[in-house]
């Protein structure tokens, strides 16, 4: 059988995606790049915001549209609005993600152990979907109770996957030879925490370095309030990349209590000093939420003031949007859609204006960049795009495509999205 896999929204959903291309291939069946080869596709949705619950919705009718087979849909809006994902065309079934784990077993009618006895090694999937870095899902749920997100409700309470097992995951993923792995989960700071006996992410970080020869790995998004000063000592391995993503979601006080966030500007910058104390040049980026209901001009004028002076290496501002079964959507003082797009669109701003000055201090230097995109321009030339460790986007040219190796790269010049530079050979 040929499958296709397709996914919206964030870095857990791409890791579920990845694993059930593994077991898949285990099984026997192939992945195919488009849903127009597939006999079954199956789409991983998310309802993070209504905009994210929109593109679900039209990835499912694509896959239908281009002719998949039958098209399995599963993932945080199709666990929140399970009738009307059945509902659209050629969606054969329905998986909430209380069952996503096994889904690929209950659908071949396998034992879920015939995946754990040959583990195998980790293929990028094809097609658009294929990268260089494999993401890795350590943890899922979470017990916070942020105001605005609906994510705890589709997901659930938090819960972790065994040292041993995500290890395992690594392995597979250096196996297939991949160099980057990205480790992910809803709150993913929460790993360990409901193991017996309890552990910290600290502990899984330093179990991965110390038992695997992974060359580069990347932490997904962490919770300010989940880290001590002495995490960051961490980053004394090299192989750790300097990049930390720390939802904000706020700059002001006031409006981090109505969201319910654990954490205050101040002890938000009191962390960001430790980090860069300890990580030389790390880069710290950041999510902010515009137009959460009851933010006044004030409030909105201290987010920005706070964005300018983190001096944030970049950043993603979403616009508030009211998720049905939130405790904010609720919240009186809704503010209006053409504020809130007009506080986005500042933010924006501030944030390409934060990151074009932290890319500016690199210009001139020679940084190993991992190549994760290349596209032949000619007979004899390729474009490639890829990463440093500190999260700097890099472009350059070469004359053979050069996907999944590590370079020497002197950054000569900066672009809108990044920096352009020159191999070293």
């Amino acid at each position: 059988m040929k499958i296709y896999l397709d996914t919206i929204g964030c870095r857990l959903n791409q890791s579920e995606i990845e694993s059930m291309a593994r077991q898949f291939r285990a099984a026997g069946h192939e992945i195919v790049a488009s849903a127009a080869e597939a006999d079954l596709a199956v789409v991983n949705t998310c309802t993070v915001t209504a905009e994210a619950a929109s593109d679900s919705r039209a990835a499912i009718r694509r896959a239908t549209r281009r002719g998949a087979g039958e098209v399995i849909v599963t993932g945080c809006w199709a666990t929140l609005e399970p009738d009307k994902a059945a509902e659209l065309a050629g969606v054969h079934k329905v998986i909430l993600n209380s069952k996503k784990d096994t889904l690929v077993a209950d659908l071949l009618e396998l034992p879920q152990e015939y995946f754990d006895l040959e583990p195998l090694a980790r293929t990028p999937l094809p097609g658009l979907r294929g990268r260089t870095r494999a993401f890795v899902k350590v943890q899922d749920g979470c017990n916070n109770r942020c105001t605005f997100c609906i994510t705890t409700v589709a997901r659930g309470a938090s819960r972790s996957r065994s040292a041993v097992q995500v290890i395992a995951d690594v392995r597979s993923a250096l196996d297939g030879g991949t160099q980057e792995v990205v480790l992910t989960g809803v709150h993913l700071g929460a790993w360990g925490q409901d193991l017996d006996p309890p552990l910290r992410l600290a502990d899984l970080v330093s179990a991965i370095l110390a038992r695997t020869s992974v060359p580069r790995l990347r932490l997904s998004s962490l919770e300010p309030w989940d880290l001590q000063p002495s995490f960051f000592e961490l980053w004394a391995d090299p192989r750790l990349c300097r990049h930390l993503h720390l939802p904000l979601q706020s700059g002001s006080a006031g409006v981090l209590r109505r969201m319910a966030r654990k954490t205050s500007p101040e002890a938000f910058a009191a962390l960001l000093a430790s980090a860069r104390a300890c990580i030389s040049e790390v880069a710290v980026t950041t999510d902010v939420i515009v137009g959460f209901p009851g933010e006044t001009d004030e409030e909105f004028a201290e987010t920005e003031a706070f964005v300018r002076a983190m001096q944030f290496a970049g950043g993603h501002v979403f616009t508030y949007s009211a998720r049905p079964g939130t405790a904010a959507a609720r919240l009186p003082g809704q503010v209006e859609t053409g504020i809130r797009k007009t506080r986005n669109a500042c933010l924006r701003s501030t944030f390409l204006e934060a990151a074009r000055h932290y890319r500016s201090q690199f210009l001139g230097r020679t940084m190993p960049v991992l190549w994760e995109a290349t596209d032949q321009l000619s007979q004899s030339g390729w474009r490639l795009e890829g990463l440093t460790d500190n999260y700097l986007r890099v472009s350059a040219s070469a004359g053979e495509p050069r996907w999944n190796q590590i370079d020497a790269v002197r950054l000569t010049g900066l672009s809108d999205e990044g920096l352009l530079g020159e191999i070293q050979e």
